[in-house]
């Protein structure tokens, strides 16, 4: 590797990145975690291919936050460019409704 990347490619690892995340899905409202407004950041190092995902959860004791976790790792486990990911919950700002797409809140019946 060794930053050799430009800003261009690594924006592209990272769309990557969320393209991915949007296969995960929420197990009790059936939504990706990308379209609930979950994923918070990406952050790529191109020269060690680590991968920090910040996320939050809909709520602090949310019981899916394994689940979640593991199903994370398991879709960028497919990104050749990522070599390790470190999943980083954050509870600031809070998760509301509002953080949600169109399409989650037209999935889910919300207006």
């Amino acid at each position: 590797m060794g930053a050799s990347r430009t800003e261009e490619e690594i924006n592209e690892i990272k769309a990557t990145v969320l393209m991915a995340l949007e296969t995960v899905i929420d197990p009790e409202l059936g939504v990706d975690i990308v379209n609930l407004g979950l994923i918070y950041g990406v952050e790529f190092d191109d020269d060690t291919g680590n991968t920090e995902i910040q996320m939050t959860l809909t709520t602090m004791g949310c019981p899916l936050a394994d689940i979640l976790t593991e199903s994370i790792y398991e879709a960028l486990n497919e990104i050749p460019e990522v070599n390790q990911v470190d999943v980083k919950l954050v509870w600031y700002p809070p998760w509301t409704p509002d953080k949600m797409s169109r399409y989650a809140r037209i999935a889910l019946g919300i207006r």
